[in-house]
């Protein structure tokens, strides 16, 4: 862990909560603060807006928004009830996705949200014991599921040229190459499958992408081919940014494997039998 991932955790896990059933929440008033935020006001505002995307994702808002409200003391010994909220991990993350990027703590909130949301499906021990090869299944298994959404919404919202809108994204995170330059670049045979030939973390990066983009184009309620190319393109480019913020290594400047999955597959039934138990247990 470098020093800015270690004052990234720093600051979100000190104000953390753990309740008696062993579930983790943040306060939204004390995480108003951390992100500077200096109203009240403003912040539900966000909050609100979250709440929405919380539902067009198809997540209970009460399980993820809890009402709070708490007395505040006041001068000469008075009090007073102010409206607050419990919120979950994944609430804080839409938070800071709808927050101010170009601030540096929302991008830090940004990235440590999205990487502990993650691991939030996949405990982190367990994940931290797999091999770079079974890491690198399970993240295909994701990014495969993953684009599978992305289509149907993607054609929800007017595309009809798949290729160019997958390669509007790829554009985005990989500055500028499309699917063919980087198929290119990692030297694949014709048609061969670039993600099928990514390390665990340019897999990560990749479902990032595509997660993100399938919920940008629900959440805004995004119609017109040029529009979910255009938002594909920007999602790419704002996890290339946050990736660059954080001085993590650009996608392009990662090692390809050695070996594809499939000559992994082909190689090793062993392999495939414990991905397939991954993904029953891992992917609801």
């Amino acid at each position: 862990m470098n020093e800015l991932e270690k004052i990234n955790e720093t600051i979100f896990e000190s104000i953390k909560h753990v309740g008696e059933d062993g579930n983790e929440y943040w306060y939204a008033r004390e995480l108003q603060k951390v992100l500077e935020y200096t109203e009240w006001r403003k912040f539900v505002g966000i909050i609100k807006k979250t709440m929405n995307a919380c539902k067009v994702s198809d997540y209970m808002i009460s399980e993820h928004f809890v009402g709070a409200d708490k007395m505040i003391n006041l001068g000469k010994g008075g009090q007073r009830k102010v409206p607050d909220y419990k919120l979950s991990r994944y609430a804080c993350y839409l938070i800071a996705q709808n927050g101010d990027s170009r601030k540096k703590v929302i991008a830090l909130a940004q990235t440590y949200f999205a990487i502990q949301t993650r691991k939030q499906e996949l405990l982190e021990e367990e994940y931290n014991s797999l091999t770079e090869d079974e890491k690198r299944i399970y993240q295909r298994n994701q990014a495969r599921k993953g684009n599978y959404n992305l289509n149907k919404t993607a054609v929800n919202s007017g595309v009809k040229d798949l290729a160019k809108f997958h390669n509007a994204g790829y554009k985005g995170l990989y500055n500028g190459e499309t699917a063919n330059d980087i198929a290119k670049r990692k030297g694949l045979r014709y048609r061969e499958d670039i993600l099928d030939n990514m390390g665990s973390e340019e897999l990560a990066a990749n479902l990032f992408r595509i997660t993100q983009t399938d919920a940008k184009l629900k959440k805004d309620n995004i119609i017109g081919e040029g529009n979910a190319n255009d938002v594909h393109y920007n999602v790419g480019k704002e996890v290339r940014n946050t990736i660059k913020r954080i001085g993590g290594t650009m996608p392009e400047d990662l090692p390809t494997p050695d070996k594809s999955l499939k000559e992994l597959e082909k190689e090793n039934n062993n392999l495939i039998i414990k991905n397939r138990k991954w993904g029953k247990k891992w992917t609801n």
